[in-house]
């Protein structure tokens, strides 16, 4: 304030007591600032302007006024303007009105104050300050600058507009030949497709790439939102990647992972190392070291020890494999996929759309292991629909509920309200029922439908060459013989899980053996199997 003063004053002085000096332009020798005369790297130079006025203060200083279109220079850095007071002793000069400093076309600022400390080459400017690298301008009410390692700093709130992107921050630092802002406190960026929030944030103007190294909070038009503690986000690729645990919420779908990259424009993404798929809608949850996800096609693959968990009130349904696949029914009948047709009736999956909740499937390959309460099933591969809630097993399935275990060629598995309701197995089909150990009621035959209530096997029909061995007992549950029959059709019914009745609907044939005539162990239908060392015994088993 009192150069503010001093310069108007003498100002005023030279104008009407140095009409020579302050009528004709004048350039006078650069202002030697360092102890080396002539030093271009840190002189001043006066390139013009109209008034100029030499005033010596003291013995030691001598200022120099100007006024009217002052022009200034220091090695590549241009000075432009209303007036000026170079003080030599100092090494300073302060400017007012219009000013305007072009860095070596790196940047230009605007102001319309400047004090500058000529041999350390730092500017300190207020008053509307503007800067611009010619990608973004950065707007903020003062601003420290320093030339040589072109960074300027805020720390009294600032906005940069980079296109339609404005981010706003309380402190930023412009590294402007890098292009690069560092934002901190409060900081946000708002562009007609993101929002994000948080403490400090990394931004570069001309590749519009967003780093992220604090928890930061991102929500785009979709609605979809990410919370991040690193990571990046290049707002004019749509790629990004995001670090340590990131959570994604996408509509009816919850990603969380380790780390987790995406490109927008192609509409995938990648996540991997503990990754959670929570999908609310379709009451699913896939645990996975790795899945990937297309977006557009609302397809997902999940690999590395994939799990699936098809939610139930009381019972849920655990499901691993070597690789789950997810996509949408209407896909598979458009050809998108493999063409699905109804194992039973022969015909394609229909009366579904995009928009339908039911309007998906999954399928397992390889190592397939299922677990429930009721249920649990190994094959080779599963494929389940949502739009009939039924699973389809394929290769050497095998189907335990309680003592009981089905096996066959295939096996549908039909489900009411997430709960077993009807088994359809097809060809080879075996039925064993544990009685005690190395004891087993046994039904083989072409077809077999079995009956659930309530989640618990109520009764079973076995067609198509149907033989049977099935253990007689009395009221107090000792055996009194064996019965070793054959017939078309064979009907079973179960009470608390065990063997109750059985019922033969055609002609039959066979035997009824004293029970002591008969080693149990002996007691086999051909092609008999009792797998209980493949079963999986907890949910635990399938981790």
């Amino acid at each position: 304030m009192r150069y503010t003063r001093l310069f108007y004053f003498l100002l005023l002085c030279g104008i009407f007591l140095s009409p020579v000096i302050s009528m004709a332009q004048v350039i006078p020798p650069p202002v030697e600032t360092s102890n080396t005369p002539g030093d271009s790297l840190i002189d001043v130079t006066i390139l013009g302007t109209r008034h100029l006025t030499i005033l010596k203060v003291n013995d030691s200083t001598t200022l120099q006024i100007l006024a009217g279109d002052v022009k200034l220079k220091q090695a590549t850095t241009l000075f432009t303007c209303d007036s000026c007071v170079i003080n030599g002793n100092t090494k300073t000069f302060e400017a007012w009105g219009n000013v305007h400093i072009n860095d070596a076309d790196t940047a230009n600022i605007y102001s319309s104050h400047l004090r500058y400390l000529i041999n350390k080459k730092i500017a300190y400017l207020d008053g509307g300050v503007k800067l611009t690298d010619g990608k973004g301008t950065l707007t903020t009410p003062d601003l420290e600058y320093d030339m040589t390692t072109d960074l300027g700093i805020y720390k009294h709130g600032g906005k940069v507009i980079n296109k339609k992107t404005v981010l706003t921050s309380q402190e930023g630092y412009y590294y402007a030949g890098l292009r690069d802002v560092y934002f901190k406190k409060n900081v946000e960026l708002k562009d007609p497709a993101y929002y994000i929030k948080t403490d400090s944030l990394l931004y570069n103007t001309q590749s519009q790439t967003t780093r992220f190294i604090a928890m930061t909070f991102i929500k785009d038009s979709s609605g979809r939102t990410i919370e991040t503690k690193e990571g990046y986000y290049n707002l004019a690729t749509g790629k990004a990647e995001f670090g340590q645990r990131p959570i994604i919420r996408d509509g009816k779908t919850t990603i969380i992972a380790n780390r987790i990259a995406f490109d927008d424009s192609a509409g995938t993404s990648q996540a991997v190392g503990n990754v959670i798929i929570i999908d609310s809608v379709q009451g699913t949850t896939i645990l996975a070291g790795e899945v990937f996800r297309d977006n557009k096609n609302d397809r997902i693959l999940a690999t590395r020890k994939p799990l699936m968990i098809v939610k139930q009130d009381q019972d849920s349904i655990y499901i691993t494999a070597d690789t789950l696949f997810s996509a949408r029914l209407t896909d598979l009948q458009n050809g998108k996929d493999s063409i699905l047709k109804d194992t039973v009736k022969g015909t394609k999956v229909v009366n579904v759309n995009n928009k339908d909740s039911t309007n998906r499937y999954f399928e397992a390959y390889r190592n397939v292991r299922i677990f429930s309460d009721s249920l649990q099933s190994v094959c080779d591969s599963v494929f389940y629909s949502f739009k009939d809630s039924t699973f389809r097993l394929y290769q050497n399935p095998i189907l335990w509920a309680k003592e009981s275990q089905v096996t066959g060629d295939t096996i549908l598995l039909f489900t009411k309200n997430k709960k077993a309701d009807l088994v359809k197995v097809f060809e080879n089909s075996f039925l064993v029922n544990r009685i005690d150990p190395g004891v087993y009621n046994q039904v083989k035959s072409t077809r077999m439908d079995a009956y659930f209530k309530e989640g618990s096997m109520d009764s079973v029909r076995a067609a198509g060459f149907a033989e049977c061995i099935y253990y007689l007992q009395d009221e107090d549950s000792a055996y009194t013989g064996v019965n070793e029959s054959k017939c078309d059709i064979i009907d079973i019914y179960f009470g608390e899980q065990a063997l109750q009745k059985v019922v033969f609907r055609s002609s039959v044939t066979g035997t009824i053996w004293p029970i002591k005539q008969k080693d149990p162990s002996e007691m086999r239908l051909p092609n008999f199997r009792w797998l209980e060392d493949r079963r999986p015994k907890t949910k635990f088993d399938l981790f």
